[in-house]
């Protein structure tokens, strides 16, 4: 490559930096979090609850399901995790053409006296899915994929959540 180009691609990308952070753009850092203890019930809980474990990593200790309520700073009450699968776009002849993959979560946070910290709130995520019956097995992958990554958004949603208590 010869020197000019790649001081022009240099001075390319330096004014695209500067123009991201003119505007107040800023990459997501690592959460910081008001509490190092946290319980998340019911214990262990379900697919959702045992991500959410694994996703805080060293920022925040939570309690193991033989660890007393009494050591959490903060408890996160999930009520319910409702996966939900919806026909939303069928064929002239009746056929499903179009699925819609949905989970609800329904959640509240408190602290170890009981108080709430935040009332009953619901996260709702969604994904469409196109179905074709010429590939079930396929189409059966895809949604099990597509419940994981909305499994995941649902999870960062509750992270952040819990970092914006203060």
């Amino acid at each position: 490559m010869k020197r000019r180009s790649v001081i022009a691609l240099l001075g390319q990308t330096g004014l695209a930096s500067l123009l991201l952070g003119g505007c107040g753009f800023k990459l997501r850092g690592a959460q910081s979090y008001t509490f190092q203890t946290l319980a998340i019930m019911p214990n262990p809980g379900g697919p959702l609850a045992i991500e959410l474990r694994r996703s805080f990593g060293n920022s925040v200790r939570v309690l193991a399901p033989h660890e007393p309520l009494s050591q959490a700073q903060l408890v996160l009450d999930i009520l319910q995790e409702q996966h939900e699968k919806s026909a939303v776009g069928v064929s002239s002849s009746g056929q499903v053409r179009e699925f819609q993959l949905r989970i609800r979560v329904k959640f509240r946070v408190r602290n170890r006296a009981g108080d709430e910290l935040t009332p009953d709130a619901v996260i709702v995520q969604q994904r469409d899915m196109s179905f074709s019956e010429s590939a079930v097995l396929a189409k059966e992958a895809e949604e099990v994929l597509l419940y994981r990554d909305i499994q995941s958004d649902i999870v960062q949603q509750l992270m952040r959540r819990l970092a914006a208590i203060k």
